[in-house]
């Protein structure tokens, strides 16, 4: 299977925050931008692969600012890693006052999503090409996340096994 560069499946997304995103106070849901974050995210995961997907994990989100009504979210969505069925893909979302032109690093997120066949079953996915040195050095900043992700995995389904191999926290 030949190779996909990052920037063949890079997705940018925007989006308007109106009343009925937010709160009384005027902030925007958290679980409303989650969801745009997994559109924009999923988008260029299925470009990736050419396939459906399917959000395996939603690995961090880290909110730095709160958006408000009338701010405009961009988000843009880049694959990491890849595996043989799965991708990491990076999500970073700003926020724009239009008003002013302020734009502010709003949130951050990781997510994995698997392809899947015609069958729903998992699909092998095209190898990443790594061009920039940026890329490379995301790529190794997933690889450290999967090792960590797999890690805990393993843990939870031996604590799910033997519940007195768990430490309590």
């Amino acid at each position: 299977m030949e190779g996909k560069r990052v920037r063949d499946s890079s997705t940018v997304m925007a989006q308007l925050m109106n009343p009925q995103d937010a709160n009384p106070a005027g902030t925007v849901h958290g679980g409303v931008v989650m969801k745009l974050i997994d559109t924009a995210a999923g988008t260029a995961a299925i470009r990736h692969a050419r396939a459906n997907v399917v959000t395996a994990s939603f690995d961090r989100l880290d909110f730095h600012c709160p958006a408000l009504i009338g701010d405009f979210l961009t988000l843009r969505a880049s694959l990491n890693l890849v595996g043989r069925t799965s991708m990491e893909v990076g999500i970073r979302v700003e926020s724009e006052n239009l008003i002013t032109g302020k734009r502010r690093h709003m949130a951050s997120a990781y997510m994995t999503y698997v392809a899947l066949d015609r069958n729903g079953h998992p699909a092998p996915v095209p190898p990443l090409i790594l061009e920039t040195d940026i890329e490379k050095r995301r790529n190794q900043e997933a690889k450290a996340r999967r090792d960590t992700r797999l890690r805990e995995k393993s843990k939870e389904k031996q604590c799910q096994s033997d519940a007195n191999s768990c430490e309590l926290s």
